[in-house]
C-alpha cells in the first residue's frame, strides 16, 4: 500500500490572472504538498508577463525545481497534453516534456489522445498513436519518467477506449493518469472505471462535478477544471478508499477553477485521508 498524497493542477490560479511562482507561493499557503504544472515550447506573452501559470521548456527545468523548492513544495507531474494522432506536434514535444520533469524531478508526464484529425479513421488513429507512444516510450524509458494517459477525448472517454492507448505500446513507462471528473462528465461510470484502472494508476486528476457542468454530461469528453471537491457529483470518499490498495505513491491533483476552490478542496480531501 501506497501514500495518498493531495496536490493541485497550476488551473486554479488562471482564472486569477497569476503567473507560475506566484501560484506556486498560492498553493504552497493554502497548504498543499504537491503541484502539477502546465509546459509549453517557446514563448508566449500571457505567461511571460506573468499573468499565465504555464511555464515554457525553453527555461531551465532547475528553475522550476528551484521555485518548488523555495516554496516547499513538490513535483506530483507534469501537465503535457498534446495530440498524440499528430506524432509532428506530440513526439518532439513529449520527449522534450519528458526530459524536462527528469531534471525537475516530476516523476509524471500526463497527456491524452488529444483532437482526432476529421479526416483519420478508427484504425489509422490507433496506428499512428502506436508510432507516437512507442518513440515516446524509448525516451521515458531512458529518463525513467512514466507517461499517464489521462481518459480526456474521443477515445479515451470509455474505460475500454482508455486502456487500449495505454496497451498500445508494451512499456512499464506507459500508464494512466485516471481524471474522476472526464469519466463522469463523458458519461461513463467513473469507480467502474477507476477500477479497471488501478493496475495502472500512477496519478489521479481530482475533479469533481457541479453546477452548471452537469449539464454537459454526455455532450462533452472532457472538462478543463471542475468545481471544488465534496461540491459535485464524485464521491472522494470511495475514490479514496478504491485507491487505498494501490502499492505506490499517488497524488490526487485537484483540478478546479479558482484559489477558493482549492482551498476548500484541500480542506474536503485532507478531512477524508
Amino acid at each position: 500500500m501506497g501514500k495518498i498524497a493531495v496536490g493541485v493542477n497550476m488551473e486554479f490560479v488562471r482564472s486569477a490572472d497569476k503567473g507560475f511562482e506566484e501560484g506556486v507561493k498560492i498553493a504552497a499557503d493554502l497548504g498543499y504538498e504537491y503541484i502539477e504544472p502546465m509546459v509549453h515550447n517557446g514563448r508566449e506573452l500571457l505567461s511571460e508577463a506573468g499573468y499565465f501559470h504555464s511555464f515554457s521548456m525553453d527555461e531551465d527545468p532547475r528553475l522550476m525545481k528551484e521555485i518548488c523548492d523555495r516554496y516547499g513544495v513538490k513535483l506530483s507531474g507534469l501537465s503535457a497534453h498534446c495530440p498524440l494522432m499528430r506524432p509532428e506536434i506530440s513526439v518532439p514535444y513529449l520527449q522534450r516534456a519528458i526530459r524536462f520533469a527528469a531534471d525537475a524531478g516530476a516523476p509524471v508526464v500526463n497527456t491524452d489522445e488529444g483532437v482526432k484529425p476529421g479526416w483519420m479513421e478508427y484504425d489509422l488513429a490507433h496506428q499512428v498513436m502506436t508510432y507516437t507512444l512507442t518513440q515516446v516510450s524509448i525516451t521515458a524509458e531512458r529518463y525513467g519518467v512514466i507517461v499517464g494517459i489521462e481518459d480526456h477525448q474521443i477515445y479515451s472517454q470509455t474505460t475500454e477506449g482508455l486502456l487500449k492507448i495505454a496497451n498500445l505500446v508494451d512499456s512499464p513507462y506507459i500508464q494512466i493518469n485516471y481524471d474522476a471528473g472526464n469519466a463522469y462528465i463523458a458519461g461513463s461510470d467513473p469507480y467502474e472505471m477507476l477500477e479497471a484502472c488501478l493496475p495502472r494508476l500512477y496519478h489521479v486528476h481530482a475533479k469533481d462535478i457541479g453546477g452548471v457542468l452537469l449539464e454537459q454530461r454526455g455532450h462533452v469528453t472532457g472538462t478543463p477544471v471542475g468545481v471544488a471537491c465534496g461540491e459535485g457529483v464524485i464521491d472522494w470518499k470511495r475514490v479514496i478508499n478504491m485507491i487505498k490498495p494501490v502499492p505506490r505513491d499517488i497524488v490526487l491533483s485537484v483540478e478546479c477553477g479558482t484559489i477558493e476552490q482549492a482551498k476548500k478542496s484541500l480542506e474536503h480531501l485532507n478531512g477524508l485521508l
